[in-house]
């Protein structure tokens, strides 16, 4: 982890802006995204957490340019990406892949597996031997059972159209993959199944993942480093355990408390203490305004 954080960044965002076009006649433009900078290393994964509405999934869209950069750079594998043409995205999906929230709809419903998980390598050129045996080896690399090749998505359940999902992504072995909420659908069990899963792959492999997640256990559980993102902006960042176990900013301490726990007393505790920092936040409010 150290050693990838101390090279040139496979991703580097600089100084960041999105911005939308206003609705209505007149409407000034909304900004989703303002001056974020992250920058993400080889075989390393940035966590990015935040409530809906913080602009996670939109920094992710950036990355993938399906989001329009106002302002700033996004730069991968030493090259501007901000602004990639649709030739360009199309030479980049070697390298850089998407995993997104929702398995039962990420998948084309009427394909046999097989079909879904060779389409990326037919796109690129690969040819039908080499991608069958390409296929088989990416069925292997998610534990899914052979026969699965000619079985339709609505065969599996969500866990394991998630690793269908993953399995794709992984076909053209990508430096990055964008993943977006890609557990949120899941029951607990199978989360963490999926999770452990990503983890094996990344040490097989050394890809690097951009993890999307609005639960803080999650990222704990996955990543190196964390970005926390309120409103747009990004209000913390550092190392996983640091922003998990003790972090600085307001915010940060308010999803932490928010996070539940197995262990009952320290459930309570954290009720407890955000309850705690809710009333001082109000005390904090009344002063301001007598003052």
């Amino acid at each position: 982890m150290d050693a990838a954080r101390t090279k040139k960044p496979l991703l580097d965002v600089d100084s960041l802006n999105v911005d939308y076009p206003g609705k209505g006649f007149r409407a000034r433009p909304f900004r989703a995204l303002t001056d974020i900078s992250i920058g993400i290393g080889e075989g390393e994964t940035l966590g990015l957490v935040g409530e809906s509405g913080s602009g996670k999934t939109t920094l992710g869209r950036a990355v993938l340019g399906l989001a329009p950069v106002s302002a700033g750079t996004i730069t991968f594998n030493g090259a501007d990406i901000s602004h990639a043409s649709r030739a360009q995205r199309q030479k980049l999906s070697r390298d850089l892949q998407v995993v997104f929230q929702d398995p039962y709809t990420s998948l084309n419903p009427a394909m046999e597996i097989g079909d879904i998980l060779a389409e990326p390598l037919g796109i690129q050129g690969i040819g039908p031997k080499e991608s069958q045996a390409r296929v088989k080896e990416l069925l292997d690399q998610v534990n899914l059972p052979g026969d699965a090749l000619h079985r339709q998505p609505r065969e599996f359940s969500g866990g394991q159209r998630q690793r269908v999902a993953i399995a794709r992504a992984l076909a053209l072995s990508p430096k990055l993959i964008v993943c977006d909420e890609p557990v949120s659908a899941l029951d607990l069990t199978t989360q963490a199944t999926v999770l452990d899963l990503f983890l094996q792959i990344q040490r097989d492999t050394g890809v690097s993942y951009l993890f999307v997640s609005h639960d803080l256990d999650v990222v704990r559980h996955i990543s190196h480093r964390v970005a926390v993102m309120y409103g747009g902006r990004i209000v913390e960042q550092g190392d996983a355990a640091q922003i998990t176990e003790s972090p600085s900013h307001s915010y940060t301490q308010k999803l932490l408390l928010a996070s539940p726990v197995p262990d009952p007393d320290r459930q309570q505790k954290r009720r407890e203490d955000r309850q705690r920092l809710a009333a001082q936040k109000a005390q904090d409010a009344d002063t301001t305004v007598a003052g």
